[in-house]
């Protein structure tokens, strides 16, 4: 741990939102990177603690911050992890940052009447960082899981979050294109999940760059109308 004066870290703040830089963002670095909540800092300003304990030191932050406002790279890239729902998840390029829109398929799954409080076995095909597999297993303790991937990379992400996440072994992850590692579930998944790329040629070449330089295509672009790996998904089921 470092420890730093309270003032300093104040004052830095105080100058980020006085540059009309993005406040929300720095909070979140100091949170990820630094250990620091935002609530954490509304109890330091009515405190009379002179020093406040970070996880790293204030050059290293400020280093990283610049990183953020000079490349337009994301905080969650930075800091190789990100909240979603309940949960911290680890993070790295060759997977997508888990977004809030993405949590209503979380819900929509877990909101099924048929499947409450049954022995559910679901599919997550393109699981990514494992958000949406690992959220299902979690929150439904009588489901199971079957995660996939085409990159091993992104299979590994999601396997470190389960075993950082879920206390039971319940998501078992094959590497394969979207069901082809399944075969032999056939007739047996009760409930099939995926959020796949599916954005279109024209909005992919018009995206920020804070997306198109550092999240990964393979899990971004769904062909020239977007429709490319959906249209596969379902005609294969």
């Amino acid at each position: 741990m470092y420890e730093i004066p309270t003032k300093d870290l104040f004052l830095w703040i105080k100058d980020i939102k006085n540059s009309r830089q993005d406040i929300d963002e720095f909070y979140l670095l100091l949170d990820l990177l630094g250990g620091i909540s935002k609530s954490d800092l509304f109890f330091l300003k009515i405190s009379s603690n002179q020093n406040v304990c970070l996880k790293v030191n204030l050059h290293f932050l400020k280093r990283k911050w610049i990183e953020h406002t000079k490349l337009s790279k994301p905080i969650q890239y930075i800091c190789e992890s990100s909240y979603w729902r309940n949960f911290k998840f680890e993070l790295s390029n060759d997977v997508l940052i888990p977004r809030v829109e993405t949590e209503q398929i979380v819900e929509i799954a877990s909101d099924l009447k048929d499947f409450e409080d049954k022995n559910i076995i679901f599919a997550d095909l393109g699981t990514g960082s494992g958000s949406i597999a690992i959220s299902l297993a979690v929150e439904n303790m009588n489901w199971k899981g079957i995660a996939t991937d085409i990159d091993k990379n992104a299979l590994k992400i999601a396997q470190k979050n389960h075993k950082k996440i879920s206390p039971k072994s319940n998501i078992k992850f094959y590497c394969g294109n979207w069901w082809e590692p399944l075969l032999h579930y056939a007739g047996k998944i009760n409930l099939a999940i995926s959020n796949p790329p599916y954005i279109p040629k024209n909005v992919y070449e018009s995206l920020s760059s804070s997306v198109i330089d550092f999240e990964p295509k393979k899990a971004l672009y769904g062909g020239e109308d977007g429709l490319t790996h959906i249209k596969q998904i379902i005609s294969d089921a």
